[in-house]
């Protein structure tokens, strides 16, 4: 895994390449560079150590999404503020089975440096709303839920919003 800079910087030289390319004749390389150079960019706002923890997560093997996460070492140098916000979700999903008071710090970090999507933003706020719910925080629980809500404009967390609203209740 290259820092973030360094793909910019990989990026760049590749594109400069690719120019140097055109310039001699030789398009068909060139039009492989500008590809080259696109894969880097595109690695730059999406990491690719954060997309195979995903993979791993998505086949339900969390000790192997936890060894690709492991491999970032220093994520305020190596990733972006989104990719920084998604790493702290990964970790919270993965911690929240067996520590739910640190899995809550991980969700509030992610939430504070931000999700691209809404959806993802939802299920941290549903998540968030079931460890309050757990630690008998009636209120914050209720605000949590509602937000989670309004994030989830698909519809997709539906039941899960309704299944914790009936166990609110019981409380």
């Amino acid at each position: 895994m290259f820092n973030k800079n360094i793909k910019l910087v990989l990026a760049g030289l590749v594109l400069a390449a690719a120019v140097w390319q055109f310039i001699e004749g030789y398009i068909g390389n060139g039009i492989m560079l500008v590809l080259l150079a696109g894969i880097f960019i595109f690695l730059y706002f999406k990491n690719e150590i954060i997309l195979l923890a995903f993979l791993r997560l998505r086949k339900q093997d969390f000790p192997g999404a936890k060894k690709w996460l492991d491999k970032i070492k220093n994520p305020e140098a190596a990733l972006t503020k989104k990719q920084q916000g998604y790493y702290w979700y990964l970790h919270g999903l993965m911690v929240s089975q067996t520590n739910i008071t640190q899995a809550e710090k991980f969700f509030k970090r992610a939430i504070k440096l931000g999700l691209a999507m809404d959806h993802d933003l939802a299920m941290a706020k549903l998540n968030l709303a079931g460890i309050a719910m757990t630690k008998r925080r009636k209120r914050e629980a209720t605000n949590l839920l509602t937000e989670a809500k309004k994030l989830d404009k698909h519809g997709m967390l539906n039941d899960q919003i309704r299944m914790m609203k009936q166990q609110m209740k019981k409380i």
